[in-house]
């Protein structure tokens, strides 16, 4: 099957064609840097890296932009807070999260363009928007005018009318339309200011995406990703800002990921109940949190808790023994169960690339990666040697990594309990040697019944966690 993406636009699944063959020009709104990045933030980014890499596995070239929001009310704000210089502040910030998606494994941007360095392109799509009728300057301030474009809400699904009926904010009486939003801002006392044909001032947040997306990659793109809360109004205002400079089509397909619950309640900064990324990636590893989103469908809410992290930290341990090697003495598969086990990596493939052809259905991916590990798994206890296993664990590591997932054992990151299973199986191997089978027997079902499956040969006992 080929490759299909549920885009909000048209709210359904499509054929995935690009502008131009075998490439894919890509922006994901990055974050508005004020504060360390939390988990949700993270959920967005390994969406994202997960759908470049797949597209990437596909054969495609692709432009990955990822965009800093380095100028902003709450970098102005925080930084008057602190007594701290706001762009100092908000490189800090940068740097902290580029150092946590490597950490998480995630593949640095093509480009990260920043509002502070891309102004005099803001400037200039301002200027276009006025020139062509779409935005009125007033006193210093400039707005774009929502009337100007008739399909405006056509991503929300929203109607002019309706949003002007259901208003709950103060109209600035100097605007056209009460939905009119502002493109620059004139300048106000200890604020960063630029200049500009209108005066001194800094742009909206809405036109910094659209300024960066024409400049880093053209006036049309493939994909335009970020979080559902972006929808409207920035996406929507992105749309409007953007079609009505270039007169085409903005973005083929707009992508957008659930948003992340802590328990029942969403998870956010101005809540108080965020999880830093730095703080999760202190207790667990980054394929844990990857394993996490990979679990679900990307467009749909994340649910974390402590019992989620827990079941998903056993999923890991699952990958990472499935990566053991031939049991000691293997004396080989016969040829039929050899020949089976070749076709299960094949299989297991086609039933990986069949998921992520529907729109990244990276859940479904996942359970054929676990039915090849089911496939791996038996055939090592059946005495499969080193060279049987490598051609399906190739196929193994293949598809794991085209997830992002490194499965490396990390020092003081592993299952607490497994040097007492290892203590355990010294313990059952005296016994065997002592021809107690009675307790050797009960030793090995108690064990099974906590989920440690025992192997068996003429060489000793190895061991590995139950396949859920």
């Amino acid at each position: 099957m080929s490759l299909k993406v549920y885009s909000t636009l048209s709210r359904s699944k499509e054929d995935f064609k690009t502008l131009e063959p075998g490439k894919v020009r890509m922006y994901v709104c990055g974050p508005t840097v004020y504060a360390e990045a939390h988990i949700g933030h993270a959920m967005s980014a390994l969406v994202f890296d997960i759908v470049r890499r797949y597209l990437e596995y596909s054969g495609y070239e692709v432009n990955f932009v990822m965009n800093f929001t380095d100028v902003d009310d709450k970098i102005i704000n925080k930084a008057n807070e602190l007594g701290r210089d706001p762009f100092e502040l908000a490189n800090q910030y940068i740097q902290q999260y580029k150092s946590n998606l490597d950490a998480l494994n995630v593949k640095p941007a093509t480009k990260n363009p920043r509002a502070t360095e891309d102004m005099p392109q803001i400037i200039e799509m301002i200027s276009q928007l006025i020139q062509n009728g779409s935005a009125y300057e007033v006193d210093g301030d400039v707005y774009y005018m929502v009337e100007s474009k008739p399909d405006y809400g056509k991503l929300s699904g929203r109607r002019l009318d309706t949003m002007n009926a259901g208003a709950r904010i103060q109209v600035d009486e100097r605007k056209k339309h009460p939905m009119d939003f502002a493109l620059w801002k004139a300048a106000k006392p200890g604020e960063p200011a630029w200049d500009s044909p209108w005066g001194k001032g800094r742009p909206g947040w809405h036109i910094e995406c659209s300024a960066m997306n024409m400049a880093h990659l053209g006036e049309q793109i493939d994909i335009h990703g970020g979080g559902n809360d972006l929808i409207f109004p920035h996406h929507e205002n992105e749309i409007a800002q953007t079609e009505a400079v270039t007169h085409k089509t903005f973005a083929s397909y707009w992508m957008h990921n659930g948003m992340l619950g802590l328990k029942s309640e969403k998870m956010s900064k101005s809540l108080g109940n965020m999880i830093t990324i730095d703080q999760f990636l202190s207790e667990h590893p980054g394929d844990v949190m990857r394993l996490w989103v990979l679990n679900g469908s990307y467009r749909s809410p994340l649910s974390y808790s402590d019992e989620v992290i827990e079941q998903t930290e056993q999923v890991y341990r699952r990958l990472l023994n499935a990566k053991k090697p031939a049991l000691p003495g293997a004396v080989g598969l016969p040829e039929e169960k050899a020949t089976a086990l070749a076709a299960a990596a094949a299989q297991a493939r086609q039933a990986f690339k069949d998921s992520m052809d529907d729109d990244f259905n990276t859940s479904a991916a996942l359970a054929a990666i676990f039915e090849l590990v089911r496939n791996l798994n038996q055939a090592r206890s059946d005495g499969a040697t080193e060279a049987q296993l490598l051609p399906a664990r190739e196929v193994f590591n293949e598809l794991t990594g085209v997830l992002g997932l490194q499965l490396e054992e990390q020092a003081g990151k592993g299952n607490a309990a497994d040097p007492f299973i290892d203590l355990l199986v010294s313990l059952r191997r005296d016994l065997r040697a002592e021809k107690n089978w009675a307790l050797s027997d009960k030793l090995r079902d108690e064990l099974k019944a906590l989920g440690v499956i025992l192997e068996d040969s003429k060489d000793g006992t190895t061991w590995t966690w139950e396949q859920g």
